[in-house]
């Protein structure tokens, strides 16, 4: 037999909704059976006083209390013939039909019926124990008697003028006629009950209906489990993370976020009043739309930033900003890109090694020992390579020489003239060629920049090396010049440092992008790498239009090693300036 497939559990709004109707519904009964059995009580309670005072008339009453003496002293009991038509019979029935009693029953001081509304149980004893009105106490009671239920009272009857309990009265109101005053009372206790119950039930509703949209109707199990999720995800990635709710708050800002960012986590804070770089609050504003990832440098890092807006069944939740992290991809694209030229230019010095060695080889070999003497000397003043790099035999070290005379190539061939400063001196080894050929590229490629656009009619880019020799690595000392326009007179000299200084957004000077970059971050990473060394890279003249243009100086410490050799040392030479002057760094 095929089992049919099991019910799916209820909602835990539908769960809630229940339980608060359960809860509501407990809460108006046992509201309805307290005030019920309050009502029963006080109604019961006013019965047994009635009873007591009709009681308490009756035993005080002189002609009562003479009968009943007469009949006790009587020995035996008057038979019930006699009670009947006797004159405690009349006032005991008297007094029950005028007050709507149940009975009013009198008795003698053995506790038999004297008078009592059933004529057949005259001269009997009474259900009831009589002992403690035959004391002397006035008691009200709550039993049932021959005529059922009741609620009265016991009084002792008095012989006249004595403290001698010769008798009791015991009164009694059914308990049906209390329950029937308590349902009169109830009918708007149950309306009350009702209306509670109504409210209930639509507060119920609402709070459903309230909870189904905070969360999203998403069950407790789904939101528990979304919680471990979005830790799990939002901790374990790289990427950084930043939520902004419909309200302008960050409601996300993950540990990758605030370690890309530089800042602690900015949870709660107003998006607009976060100290973030006002990229990243531009790609959230209402007319931002789907734009494109930027970059952007923030917190030392260059960063590739995008934003989406987040939206759940048409409802806004706000946006997503991802940020990834690109520095040491920029760093090692601009580095394979200087190791790229720099190994073009070795390979052409190797090409042109191998052409001088031949041209000594053919001297040497026709006997032409003066002429294979002045091609080495022409060859010592000139340098090894025919680089268009004024002065290159200046620069001793292969790395340089070979960068730098690639640099020169690509400046001959956009119409600018290259030329090392006569300054310049490196006595060691350049260690760290790829840090070095990055930050100089960069100069160099933005000073070339500026000269091509510059007003001068002589363009030309002048670079000054010098190394300072020390125990732990020698600091390199890089100096860049240009005829361009400089950087004028508006421009604040470290805005040329900011990501995203363009030709476009800025002057056109030494601190313009590169050519083919065009995404203002070259000066940015190139200052960057060099502080990361300890070092730095700023500008020592801003320049002037029509030439010389702004002059740039980097400090990269530990980038070289080796000979100590002649000559003053970089600490002593200082750095010139090319408007004649002396910096020392």
């Amino acid at each position: 037999m095929q089992r049919s497939a099991p019910r799916p559990p209820l909602r835990f709004s539908t769960q809630t909704l229940l339980l608060q109707l359960g809860v509501v519904l407990l809460v108006v009964l046992l509201s309805a059976t307290v005030h019920a059995w309050l009502t029963y009580d006080r109604v019961g309670r006013e019965a047994e006083s009635q009873a007591l005072t009709l009681a308490r008339a009756v035993a005080s009453d002189p002609s009562v209390q003479a009968d009943v003496l007469a009949i006790s002293e009587r020995p035996g009991t008057p038979p019930p013939s006699e009670l009947r038509t006797g004159p405690l019979m009349g006032v005991a029935e008297g007094a029950r039909i005028r007050t709507g009693a149940l009975f009013v029953v009198i008795t003698d001081e053995t506790g038999l019926r004297l008078a009592h509304p059933d004529p057949e149980r005259l001269g009997e004893k009474v259900s009831t124990d009589p002992s403690e009105a035959l004391s002397g106490q006035e008691i009200t009671t709550r039993n049932t008697g021959t005529l059922g239920p009741s609620a009265g009272a016991k009084v002792p009857v008095y012989a006249p003028g004595t403290s001698n309990v010769v008798g009791e009265v015991s009164v009694g109101y059914s308990m049906e006629t209390v329950g029937q005053s308590v349902a009169r009372d109830i009918g708007p206790v149950a309306l009350t009950a009702a209306g509670a119950l109504l409210a209930g039930v639509l507060a119920s509703f609402l709070l459903r209906r309230r909870l189904q949209r905070l969360t999203l109707g998403l069950e407790p199990e789904e939101i528990s489990t979304l919680v471990h999720d979005q830790v799990a995800v939002l901790q374990g990635v790289d990427d950084g993370v930043i939520g902004v709710s419909a309200d302008g708050r960050i409601s996300v800002f993950n540990a990758a976020a605030q370690r890309l960012l530089g800042q602690p986590d900015l949870s709660g804070t107003p998006w607009a009043d976060a100290p973030v770089p006002e990229q990243l609050k531009s790609l959230t504003r209402p007319d931002a739309g789907e734009a494109d990832a930027q970059e952007l440098v923030a917190g030392g890092r260059v960063l590739v930033a995008s934003a989406r807006k987040a939206l759940h069944r048409r409802e806004d939740l706000g946006w997503v900003v991802m940020l990834r992290d690109r520095t040491e991809l920029q760093q090692l694209t601009r580095q394979l890109d200087a190791v790229g030229t720099m190994s073009t230019a070795l390979r052409a010095q190797r090409h042109e090694f191998a052409n001088q060695l031949h041209t000594i080889a053919g001297f040497m070999g026709m006997g032409q020992h003066q002429q294979a003497r002045e091609y080495l000397a022409r060859l010592a003043a000139t340098g090894p390579l025919k680089f268009p790099v004024d002065q290159a035999e200046l620069l001793q070290d292969p790395y340089l020489q070979a960068f730098v005379g690639a640099k020169g190539v690509e400046a001959d061939e956009r119409g600018v003239s290259l030329r090392i400063g006569p300054e310049t001196l490196v006595r060691g080894q350049v260690t760290e060629p790829q840090d070095v050929t990055t930050v100089l590229g960069n100069l160099i490629d933005n000073a070339v920049n500026a000269a091509v656009v510059g007003s001068a009619p002589e363009r030309w880019v002048e670079v000054e090396v010098l190394d300072e020799p020390d125990d732990d690595g020698g600091t390199l000392h890089i100096v860049v010049a240009d005829s361009g326009d400089g950087l004028g007179t508006a421009t604040d000299p470290e805005a040329v440092f900011a990501e995203g200084f363009t030709t476009a957004s800025g002057p056109v000077a030494a601190g313009s992008l590169r050519a083919g970059g065009g995404q203002g971050l070259g000066l940015a990473l190139a200052r960057q790498l060099a502080r990361r060394r300890g070092g730095d890279v700023r500008v020592l003249e801003p320049g002037s239009k029509g030439g010389p243009g702004a002059v740039f100086m980097a400090s990269l410490p530990h980038t070289t090693a080796g000979s100590q050799g002649a000559g003053r040392p970089a600490a002593d030479r200082g750095v010139k300036d090319f408007a004649g002057k002396d910096t020392d760094d």
